[in-house]
This record gives C-alpha cells, sequence and structure tokens, in this order.
C-alpha cells in the first residue's frame, strides 16, 4: 500500500540494540520482525536481545551511575539541558518519529503528528525544568538538632514499555527517570520497537554519556523478564496488563526493587439525562474509538440514565457505523488497523462472547477485509457488569453500554470493577458533577471532557489499575527519587 505523496516516507535506519552509545547486534545474533499492521508486511527484522545483552545494558547502566561515574558528577542544571536538547529534536524530527510510529503501531498520520509528537515532545521539556526543582526539606524535631532531608536517584531503573503508545509512554518514564539523576534501560515492546530506537538515536544526538540511556528489544519472556529479575536493577517502571503486573510484583519482590505499575482499565463513562445529547455521542464514541480502543484509559463502559437512553444509543450506533477504518498514512483516516493480530483475535474473540451472554450487537462486530488487521467500531447494548465484555479490559474497539436510574445506581455500576483507572462524567449540573468524582474510585475522573493529558498532571490507577503516578513532579518523588534524612546534633 503506497503512502499519499504528501505524506513523507523514511527509511528504517536503526534495528539494532543501543547499549553505552552505541547501535550493535544481539549477543544470540537473533533478530524478530516488526510488523506493519496495515498491510500485514514485515518492516524490519529487529535485534532480538536477551539476558545476555540485558546484563551488558545493566552494567553500561550503573557503571554511568556509580560515584565517580560521569553522570553521577553531572549537575541537576546540566540534565536539565539534556532533556531540552532531546525536547528541540523530537520535534525536528516530528515527521520521522510519526511516520516509524503509523506504520508500527497503525495509528493514524494525523494523530501522531498532530497529537503525539508534540505531547512527547513537551514531556522531556516539562522534565527539562523539573531537574533542577527537586527538592528536599529541612525539617523542625524535637532536641538541639538541624533536620533535613534529600532527594537522591533510585539508580539503575528498567522502563517496560507498552505497543499501544510507545513513544508517549516512554517519554513519560525516561523524562523523569534522567531528570532525576537516574540511568535506564529501556525495553520497548516485541510489537512496537521503532520509534524507542529511533529515540536512542536522538539521546546519542543530544550528548549524554555513554551507559545513562539504553535499549534492549526483545521479548518480555525473555528480555523483559531479564530485566525485572537483575539483581542490579533498582527499580521498574512498567505499562501494561494486570496480569503481567502481577507477575512482575512476584519476581522484583525477590530483589526488593521499587516498583510504578501502569495497568489495565475498564473505565466508565457516565452520562446523565441533562447533558447535551449529540456533543456528549460525539465525545463518547471519541473516550472508545480513538486509538482504535486500544488506550489503558478508554471509556469502554458507557453508562447512559434511562431517561435518555434509547434515543442516545441510536445515535451512538449510527455513529459507530459510519466510522470506517483505513489507510493510516492517509492524512484524513481517523482510525486505522489494530495493533496486531494477537490484538485482532482478542477483540473477535471478546464480541463473541458478548453475543453469547446476551448482550446486544448494535454496531460493528467483525473483521474488515482480508488485509491489514482493521476491525469495525462495535457498540453493545443490553450489558451488564456479570458479562465479560463489561468486567474485562478488551483494548479495542468495544464499547459496553448499561443503564443506570438515578445517581446512586451510577456510583454503584461505575465502580463495580476491578479496576480504576478513569473516568468520565457528563451533566451540566456542577455541584452533582463534583460529587460523583468524589465516589468515583479512579485515578483520573474528566468532567465533561475526556482523555486529556498533560505533562504536568499526574496519571494513573486505583486497585488493579496500579499504583504510583506518571507525569507531575508527582512521578519523581513517589517513584524516581528516594529520600534520605540527615541529622545534625547542634550542641
Amino acid at each position: 500500500m503506497a503512502a499519499p505523496v504528501d505524506v513523507k516516507i523514511f527509511d528504517v535506519k536503526n534495528t539494532k540494540l543501543f547499549i553505552n552509545n552505541t547501535f550493535s547486534d544481539s549477543s544470540s545474533g537473533k533478530t524478530f520482525p516488526t510488523i506493519n499492521p496495515s498491510n500485514e508486511k514485515v518492516i524490519a527484522q529487529i535485534a532480538e536481545g536477551d539476558k545476555a545483552d540485558v546484563d551488558k545494558a545493566v552494567i553500561a547502566a550503573k557503571n554511568a551511575f556509580a560515584d565517580g561515574g560521569k553522570w553521577s558528577k553531572t549537575s541537576a542544571s546540566r540534565r536539565g539541558k539534556y532533556l531540552w536538547k532531546v525536547s528541540e529534536l523530537i520535534m525536528k524530527y516530528a515527521d520521522e518519529l510519526a511516520y516509524l510510529e503509523t506504520i508500527d503501531c497503525g495509528k493514524p498520520i494525523a494523530e501522531t503528528k498532530g497529537i503525539e509528537i508534540p505531547l512527547t515532545a513537551d514531556i522531556f521539556a516539562y522534565y527539562a525544568g523539573a531537574a533542577t526543582k527537586i527538592e528536599g526539606e529541612t525539617i523542625p524535631v524535637s532536641g538541639n538538632f538541624f533536620n533535613y532531608t534529600l532527594r537522591e536517584p533510585l539508580g539503575v531503573l528498567g522502563l517496560i514499555i507498552p505497543w499501544n503508545f510507545p513513544l508517549i509512554t516512554a517519554a513519560r518514564k525516561i523524562a523523569p527517570a534522567i531528570a532525576a539523576g537516574n540511568t535506564v534501560v529501556v525495553k520497548p515492546s516485541e510489537f512496537t520497537p521503532l520509534s524507542t530506537l529511533k529515540l536512542a538515536e536522538i539521546f546519542a544526538e543530544a550528548g549524554l554519556p555513554e551507559g545513562v540511556f539504553n535499549v534492549v528489544t526483545g521479548y518480555g519472556k525473555t528480555a523483559g523478564a531479564a530485566l525485572v529479575a537483575h539483581p542490579d536493577v533498582d527499580g521498574i517502571a512498567f505499562t501494561g496488563s494486570t496480569t503481567t503486573g502481577q507477575e512482575i510484583m512476584k519476581t522484583a519482590a525477590l530483589t526488593m526493587k521499587r516498583l510504578s505499575l501502569e495497568l489495565g482499565g475498564k473505565s466508565p463513562n457516565i452520562v446523565f439525562a441533562d447533558s447535551d445529547i449529540d456533543t456528549t455521542v460525539k465525545m463518547a464514541a471519541a473516550a472508545i474509538f480513538y486509538n482504535k480502543g486500544e488506550v489503558c484509559t478508554a471509556g469502554s463502559r458507557l453508562l447512559v440514565e434511562e431517561k435518555i437512553h434509547d434515543e442516545f444509543l441510536e445515535k451512538l450506533a449510527a455513529r459507530a457505523a459510519k466510522m470506517v477504518p483505513g489507510d493510516p498514512l492517509n492524512p484524513e483516516t481517523k482510525l486505522g488497523p489494530l495493533a496486531s493480530e494477537v490484538q485482532l483475535k482478542k477483540i473477535q474473540h471478546y464480541v463473541d462472547a458478548g453475543k453469547s451472554e446476551g448482550a446486544k450487537l448494535l454496531a460493528g462486530g467483525n473483521r474488515i477485509g482480508h488485509e491489514g488487521y482493521y476491525f469495525q467500531p462495535t457498540v453493545f447494548g443490553e450489558v451488564n457488569n456479570s458479562m465479560k465484555i463489561a468486567s474485562e479490559e478488551i483494548f479495542g474497539p468495544v464499547l459496553s453500554t448499561l443503564k443506570f436510574k438515578d445517581f446512586d445506581d451510577a456510583v454503584r455500576i461505575a465502580n463495580e470493577t476491578y479496576y480504576g483507572l478513569a473516568a468520565g462524567i457528563w451533566t451540566r449540573d456542577i455541584k452533582k458533577a463534583h460529587t460523583l468524582a468524589r465516589k468515583i474510585k479512579a485515578g483520573t475522573v474528566w468532567i465533561n471532557t475526556y482523555n486529556m493529558y498533560d505533562a504536568a498532571m499526574p496519571y494513573g490507577g486505583y486497585k488493579m489499575s496500579g499504583f504510583t503516578r506518571e507525569c507531575g513532579m508527582e512521578s519523581i518523588y513517589e517513584f524516581y527519587t528516594q529520600v534520605k534524612s540527615v541529622w545534625v546534633d547542634l550542641n
């Protein structure tokens, strides 16, 4: 499938591991393919790192961090300047990064270039400024003592990146880690390694010392598992499924690593009868179908007040039926293919489960064509929280709609889940909105909007959606630094 004439095409330059500022083959010499989800063709063969390569990367990171290492001698101001340079280079290479992200993930080029690349650059710019704002405290204590705290970096961090937003989620971990003075080993998803490898090239161009930023591509069960188990890795930041997060916790417990886990979601999007129906229908569709529903915070459970339920679902189903996925390299495309064949099969499984459990299929429900992992935007009605499609994270363009009677009923249904990542509220009654925001058990609540993010705003979940926060100074204080208390006897 040829790209439209107004889209720039780039060669895939880097397919190897990045350790000590050098691109190199894996120790085994093995490679694995990364696939274009729009046509199922191999884009490139990527170096398949394993435990031996993780060991090399960790040694490089440890040497840079150690007392006397180049990074340990680097001031906070200088760290900030490096991050600012990375931010500038991301925008310099915006077209290339957008193209790589699109062919690797299936995201529409308009979104990668117009939304994701600028957001990524902004994250690095934010933490460039944050590097010099990491401060301790002086604390009044009993007795004739002077007491103060220091905020110090953890050390060597393993950063494990998902496939749905590879560049943004990488930035959310890499930028605060480096701002705080840590060194990192990044393991991108085997499905979407290209933008992280381009980021490695950018870090090299920015001039960071050897060993500060390393990338080991490979599979989760080998490279990822080795990173989690490594005794010289001081912390793991992971974004992905709750099941994998649980396995990471078990392994990390053996070496008492600090963890930051951003896991699954089954977010309620709650629509009251006093909301503007046409506007909210549009936004409810965007909440689930943006990025093909491959979003941790996707508004995948739509709760609609019974007074407007039937009208709302009729309009929503009609809107979904008009949404046709297309070539993600076409600037006009709003909906691309799913990221992988694995996801395609998973989505079809959940659609079949919804039908068998008695949910009413209102729109979509089928694969589109035979080339590429395209799937119709899908809407189910007559759903309850006991059904798989309402209780389990689907991570695709499948919406489960539920009816509620009143405020208390909405609270009950919304919180009847193991997850707690995000929620949406739609109402003209601001008192009702703020009251409900307090009652919803979720890390982010949007009122009359959805899927808004900023580098300064903490992001993360309650319950089985994980713990600690990404973005903002919160992430630095919760995860990327540790506190040291110092006592001075003044007697």
